[in-house]
């Protein structure tokens, strides 16, 4: 009887359970996502350059547990919310307490556990599909990566499982608890606006300080290290949360005050509706401002890492590839390249000691040598006749891909065009590439580097001295970060949009009834769309600048691991601000649809 009852629940609130369920399920999935990165300290250990990466994926932990937490919470509450009135009817019927209890129970372990077990199975298959669409895209080989990684799995399911059986204790305490006209009523009590001056300036204050606390705090990592990291991790959580406490109930209250603003259009009901409920957005808010960051702040330092790969590869080496005795198949395969920027041929010759470059070639294309060493890039030195002994001694590696195996070992030096044309034996041709984009031609150049270096006698290109092989020994070491980056920020990203559209759509059914009322007085719906829009607009506004501020000064962490963190920001910016906002559309839509009629003569 009572496993009907708690079905016949579900059925008939379904689309209030789908958006409750859609939204566990990825939180669930992004939980299981992260744990699949956090757990597997092998993964952590080999594609990571950064020592202290499993203590930062340990405080991630502690970060996202609190995240999930009040996400489970809000969504336990939205549960409640729907069944409490049912619940309050069984009573007034007779029924008793005890199983009313079990009822709860039932309905709230039942809704934990599917959302678990559904959330795993979708985490599985996300990590997996981003894993393999990263490490083509980075050409990453992310050793020990494991899609279905089974401490992640039953850390998901675990923990889920244990926040429900909690929850639902707690929920049949406090049910019984409560009076049966107050839980009728519920839905109908607002949380009302109360403007008291003293306390929100003491939780500005308190805000600020905080925030301002965690922010020095990532400034001075390298001298508080991991008391710098839970130090930031702490005061920014509770910054955010007394901020959005204090401003948004400060800000709602003086905008309504202000008649002028407030009596155009729809503004008093729009500042009604944020305050209606003001406690749990500021709750939601300040979790959406930390996700907001955190997704922002991992794709930003995921491109960080992705485009230092090409940039520390040619502090090594400045030409992206080099043929020598290019056959037919070979230069086929050369024409293949896109972007080339400079295409220049060397002749060589060589005799039982030394190699020669021709001194009248290098006057009209020096060659390009890296001679020097700086964080931030470096400029090639030209080589010619006059500084060739020079720059042969500082960078012998790089001369090697002009060279076949052969040769290997010989002085190589230069000689003048007269002594070069007197010289004997078979003239070698290497050509040199440079193009515009490393990665674009990565197939390409890795075909022509392997097969230069075998055809002339080399094990590998990284005996040749290819440029291919510094950079996959850079590549080795970073796009593992760079990985871990876009991963995370991808997971993030799909756990922001489920918190703020779950919070929003999840009233969207009491707010029904006061859009319905206020279509049959007359306002037209072109204002009741405009209203919504601004309303939602403010709830997608205000975290994600306070996440931005939160990325700005978190870029600071990366300061010695990318050489340039706050290099074309706009980019990564752009690119989630354009996500964002189509999160902020399909919220919307999702919304209207539901609260706004297009014929209400049948209600």
């Amino acid at each position: 009887m009572l496993r009907k009852l708690a079905l016949g629940g579900i059925k008939s609130r379904f689309r209030d359970y789908a958006v409750l369920f859609s939204g566990l399920v990825i939180a669930s999935a992004v939980f299981y996502m992260f744990m699949a990165l956090a757990t597997n300290k092998d993964f952590l250990s080999q594609n990571s350059a950064v020592g202290m990466t499993s203590v930062i994926f340990g405080l991630g932990e502690v970060l996202l547990i609190i995240i999930t937490t009040v996400y489970i919470v809000y969504a336990n509450s939205f549960l409640m919310s729907m069944r409490q009135r049912d619940y309050a009817m069984f009573m007034m019927l007779g029924a008793k307490s005890r199983k009313i209890a079990q009822l709860i129970f039932i309905e709230t372990v039942t809704v934990g556990i599917l959302a678990a077990a559904v959330g795993v199975v979708v985490g599985v298959g996300l990590t997996s599909l981003v894993g393999q669409l990263l490490m083509a895209q980075l050409h990453a080989a992310a050793t020990h990566f494991a899609a279905l990684w089974l401490p992640a799995l039953l850390a998901t399911f675990a923990f889920f499982v244990l926040m429900f059986v909690v929850a639902a204790f707690v929920n049949a305490h406090n049910l019984l608890k409560t009076p049966v006209l107050s839980l009728l009523h519920a839905a109908q009590t607002p949380n009302r606006l109360q403007l008291k001056p003293l306390r929100l300036t003491l939780q500005a204050i308190l805000a600020l300080v905080l925030l301002g606390i965690g922010y020095w705090a990532m400034q001075q990592l390298n001298t508080l290290q991991m008391a710098g990291l839970a130090l930031a991790l702490v005061t920014i959580v509770l910054g955010s949360y007394f901020l959005f406490n204090s401003l948004l109930v400060w800000l709602i209250g003086l905008l309504k005050k202000n008649q002028r603003f407030a009596a155009k259009n729809l503004r008093t009901f729009t500042l009604s509706q944020l305050s209606f409920r003001i406690r749990d957005y500021t709750k939601i808010l300040a979790v959406v401002s930390i996700l907001f960051a955190l997704a922002l702040g991992a794709i930003t330092t995921g491109m960080g890492f992705e485009r230092d790969i090409p940039t520390l590869a040619s502090m090594q080496n400045t030409y992206d590839v080099v043929t020598v005795d290019a056959t037919a198949s070979t230069q086929a395969e050369a024409k293949k390249l896109t972007g080339v920027t400079s295409q220049t041929a060397y002749h060589l010759k060589a005799d039982q000691k030394h190699v020669y470059f021709d001194a009248a070639e290098l006057a009209k294309n020096p060659l390009l040598l890296v001679t020097t060493y700086r964080l931030g890039g470096v400029t090639p030195t030209k080589v010619t006749a006059k500084n060739f002994a020079k720059a042969a001694d500082m960078a012998p590696q790089q001369l090697t891909q002009f060279l076949t195996k052969a040769d290997f070992g010989k002085n190589v030096t230069v000689a003048s065009a007269a002594q070069f044309a007197a010289l004997g034996g078979k003239t070698h041709v290497a050509t040199t590439y440079q193009v515009s984009d490393f990665r674009a031609n990565y197939d390409v150049i890795e075909k022509l580097a392997k097969t230069t270096a075998k055809q002339n006698g080399f094990k590998s290109a990284d005996e040749a001295g290819q440029k291919f092989a510094y950079y996959t020994l850079i590549n080795g070491m970073f796009s593992g970060m760079a990985f871990m980056g876009f991963f995370l920020g991808i997971a993030f990203l799909a756990m922001l949009a489920s918190t703020l559209m779950f919070k929003i759509l999840s009233g969207a059914n009491y707010d029904q009834g006061r859009y319905l009322m206020l279509q049959k007085i007359g306002v037209r719906p072109q204002l009741l769309r405009r209203s919504i829009r601004q309303e939602i607009g403010a709830l997608f506004f205000f975290p994600g600048l306070l996440g931005v501020v939160h990325v700005l000064f978190g870029l600071q962490l990366f300061k010695g691991l990318i050489q340039q963190p706050y290099h074309n920001l706009y980019i990564p910016f752009g690119i989630f601000i354009v996500l964002y906002g189509l999160y902020y559309l399909i919220t919307v839509w999702l919304y209207e649809r539901i609260v706004v009629k297009k014929d209400i003569a049948t209600d």
